[in-house]
């Protein structure tokens, strides 16, 4: 007999129902040779301290620090849990082949690998590998197995990650709380979590010790354009009032010459697809929803089998994608109208390489739609709203680019014998202003009225994918300069204008939002705009995109950060137990970013996990050696207020 082992029961369901074992057997599903099984997750985990030694019951500074000689799994304290346990040890035991049906991930080869040696295994064993749960998909997964042993280098890096976070958790939280908690306030420490409160601490102290400063601009209004005058790089304006005035009496009353008129015509790509990141920033962002609310609503469309396998880190598609893709759009009929334009001609779809690249793909792609049609599924009004975005993504990138005309007018004023700042006998003016030509992919998100929509927005089951929100782009899918078309101006123009000085002053840092915080943890810190520059940063960032989520949740139930309104701030406990940690390794986002590289070269075979141990190991213990040398009489505040 065949033994297939899922994540879930749901899976498991589907799986049988593609093998044919349509028996319910209770805790599995049996057919035509298959048993098909499954966890509820994680079934087992790292043993507690205590169970390698009673010494380590007791927290202790003595004990520490707490590093196992060889680390141990255990079956989860649950009743459930046992139960469906015991139906899987006797499935396995019995079994002539175990196929691995677990979700195609690092957590997920983890939790069945756990299982497997819990269960006491020792039959062959295959690993289905799928992007997504249609039948279509499951089949062909079974007709590809791989042994699993292609799949060592992966249960390393998830078991050394395990461990990582178990060794530095375990010790440096109850080092923190015995020397610096007063016995009375559990410091929760983490590999991850404590460098995304460190990222949150720190910018709220860049908030607070923010000073404005003041400077003056000068702008004059010539044919219903505004036009700013052009200082020096790096100044903002003028640094006094007075400059200012000088300059704005000197220009008052003579003429305003166009000097130079430039138009420069450039394109814009479509937006990329989705990575799970990208989309809990957008779902944030344009909707509010937390990561953790996104993840969970993009995991019940992949179940549904709407979307494809979420936890990725990739915005790109393999090319053996590329030939599914007319069926997955012909099936997506709430967006026919978008869709007719692509398909009308009868040529091929355009291949982009900002799109299809082998070479950015491992293991899964970016989230698209599947080819199960979405009018056939039941979906809640926010799960229409985050597969309306996939969709649309999806859509888009087979669009051409966007095409536009950029224009630059320079402009000056001539005032002999002015000196004004870095002004000397002129002040220099420019506008900027951009036409779109040919919108293509932006009509995906074009606002319309309702008669004129170009796309029936209803399932056909009274039903409307996306809605009103998901109507137009976010920050992440527009321009950087929204469209302002400037007057036909021409060289050597003159005339009256109107100019104006206005006190500005600069502004503090932007508390983090989710959004943000989440582009901050997948590069380590670096906030950047370029897609380009991102993906070289996503190597070193902070914890993967199917954990980060529960990162931030963790900090909120710890009582480490609260939300003020659509920001993220920093309690005083939060603060004032970063304030105490001097342990760069503990909080500093780069340095924790150098171990999720080194767990990605593990996954690819080209780092070892047992040098990765070891450095942890002798990591933690300087730590716990630095930390009970300290003979100040720091203390972090008892709190009783649960975060908001």
């Amino acid at each position: 007999m065949i033994v297939c082992i899922a994540e879930k029961p749901s899976v498991a369901k589907d799986i049988a129902k593609v093998l044919g074992a349509n028996r319910d057997c209770g805790g599995y599903m049996e057919g035509n040779g298959y048993q098909v099984t499954w966890t509820f997750g994680h079934l087992c985990e790292l043993k507690e301290p205590h169970e390698y030694t009673p010494m380590w019951r007791a927290w202790s500074l003595s004990s520490l620090p707490m590093i196992p000689p060889r680390f141990g799994i255990k079956l989860k304290e649950d009743k459930g849990i046992e139960k469906q346990f015991t139906v899987i040890q006797t499935l396995m035991q019995a079994a002539d082949e175990i196929i691995n049906c677990g979700d195609a991930g690092q957590e997920g080869e983890l939790i069945q690998r756990w299982v497997m040696q819990k269960a006491g295994a020792r039959c062959p064993v295959k690993r289905l590998w799928i992007n997504s749960l249609t039948p279509e998909a499951i089949r062909e997964g079974f007709q590809t197995l791989k042994d699993q042993k292609d799949y060592q280098s992966l249960y390393e890096a998830g078991l050394s990650r395990a461990i990582g976070d178990w060794t530095l958790g375990m010790n440096a939280t109850r080092l923190y709380t015995l020397k610096y908690g007063m016995n009375r306030q559990v410091l929760s420490i983490g590999r991850v979590q404590t460098p995304t409160l460190a990222l949150i601490v720190n910018r709220q102290h860049e908030i607070d010790n923010f000073k404005p400063e003041t400077y003056w601009v000068l702008t004059t209004l010539y044919r219903d354009t505004t036009f700013t005058a052009v200082m020096e790089e790096g100044d903002r304006g003028f640094k006094t009032q007075e400059e200012g005035e000088k300059a704005l009496a000197a220009i008052r009353d003579l003429p305003f010459t166009v000097t130079e008129v430039q138009k420069k015509a450039g394109r814009e790509a479509p937006p990329r697809l989705f990575d799970l990141t990208s989309l809990q920033v957008e779902c944030n962002k344009k909707f509010g929803y937390s990561a953790e609310q996104t993840l969970q609503l993009i995991q019940s469309l992949y179940e549904k089998k709407v979307a494809t396998y979420p936890r990725v880190d990739t915005t790109y598609l393999p090319d053996d994608v590329y030939p599914k893709c007319p069926q997955i759009l012909a099936n997506m009929t709430p967006y026919a109208g978008f869709i007719q334009p692509l398909t009308a001609s009868g040529k091929p779809l355009q291949k982009s390489s900002k799109v299809f690249d082998n070479s950015k793909v491992t293991d899964h792609h970016a989230i698209i739609p599947t080819t199960v049609p979405v009018t056939t599924a039941a979906l809640t009004t926010m799960e229409k709203r985050v597969y309306d975005l996939i969709a649309r993504r999806f859509i888009g990138a087979f669009y051409p680019d966007c095409r536009f005309e950029q224009t630059t007018v320079q402009g000056e004023v001539r005032c002999e014998g002015l000196h004004a700042g870095t002004f000397d006998d002129f002040v220099p003016f420019r506008a900027t202003g951009k036409r779109i030509t040919d919108p293509a992919w932006r009509i995906l998100w074009e606002k319309k009225k309702p008669a004129e929509s170009a796309t029936p927005a209803s399932t056909g089951t009274g039903t409307v994918v996306g809605g009103s929100s998901a109507d137009t782009p976010s920050d992440d899918e527009k321009p950087q300069d929204e469209e302002r078309t400037l007057p036909a101006f021409k060289k050597g123009e003159s005339g009256p204008h109107a100019p104006n000085l206005a006190e500005k002053q600069t502004t503090p840092p932007k508390p983090y939002t989710e959004a943000t915080l989440l582009r901050a943890m997948e590069t380590a810190g670096k906030l950047v705009d370029n897609d380009e520059l991102r993906d070289a940063l996503k190597e070193n960032g902070i914890g993967r995109p199917s954990t980060r989520a529960a990162i931030i949740e963790t900090l909120f139930k710890r009582n480490y950060i609260r939300r003020v309104r659509k920001s993220l701030a920093p309690t005083p406990t939060g603060i004032e137990l970063i304030g105490l940690i001097r342990e760069e390794l503990l909080k500093s986002a780069e340095l924790t970013g150098i171990w999720e590289k080194k767990l990605r070269q593990i996954e690819r075979h080209e780092y070892e996990a047992g040098t990765f141990i070891a450095e942890l190991k002798q990591m933690v213990t300087d730590i716990v050696n630095a930390v009970l040398q300290d003979n100040s009489n720091r203390r972090v505040p008892v709190s009783s207020t649960p975060a908001q």
